[in-house]
């Protein structure tokens, strides 16, 4: 793999350490709507259900989806003063950004939660950021991407924590590299089959190495 890639990260999950603060946001929004609530000892099995099954089972309707993300980042504003970068996560950003790397994120957080996150932990080191105003819109962002800038597909790659991330990817023809220290677990993501599967950031040093 080139070491010029165009490198996409998801944000919540792959450079933010944010589940219990995402967790904390949809009960939130969950008593307010009076729906299932996540619960302690619910968090090892949704690990292992991919993302469109943890709405399922605490019965999100899709038609609610719109609202309930706006308000959550809202919710979650109140939160990013707290949250910080992933270990090793700074550091890999540095080293792939000194190798000629193009950085993006593409999140469904909010613009202004994830650049206050960056300008807090001093990471500074994106060359864009772009939002999916729909929780599982990230295939189009992505396409969408690729024509403003005129990439071509074969050299962007999207870094992400969970199964819609790669379903994402694998919709628009770009690589995918699913991250095991976010939202899914590694067995769930692997039977996502995405393109590489790493445990620790540094990892996709050797991948683009």
């Amino acid at each position: 793999m080139s070491a010029k890639s165009i490198i996409i990260f998801d944000f919540d999950g792959t450079l933010a350490d944010s589940f219990d603060d995402v967790i904390a946001v949809f009960n939130e929004l969950a008593q307010e709507y009076k729906l299932s609530e996540i619960k302690p000892e619910d968090i090892p099995k949704l690990k292992n259900i991919s993302s469109r099954g943890i709405l399922k089972k605490f019965k999100f309707p899709a038609w609610r989806l719109p609202f309930l993300l706006k308000k959550g980042r809202r919710l979650f504003n109140a939160r990013i003063s707290s949250i910080n970068l992933f270990p090793g996560i700074k550091e890999t950003l540095a080293e792939l950004k000194s190798r000629g790397c193009t950085l993006g994120i593409l999140s469904s957080n909010s613009e202004e939660n994830i650049k206050n996150f960056l300008d807090r932990n001093q990471a500074n080191l994106f060359d864009f950021v772009y939002t999916a105003s729909n929780l599982f819109g990230k295939d189009k962002a992505l396409k969408k991407i690729i024509r403003k800038h005129q990439y071509n597909a074969a050299d962007v790659i999207y870094v992400g924590d969970e199964t819609r991330d790669i379903e994402a990817a694998k919709k628009c023809g770009v690589k995918v590299i699913a991250v095991s220290w976010g939202f899914n677990s590694r067995e769930i993501l692997e039977k996502f089959n995405p393109n590489y599967l790493i445990d620790k950031p540094e990892e996709l040093l050797k991948i683009l190495n």
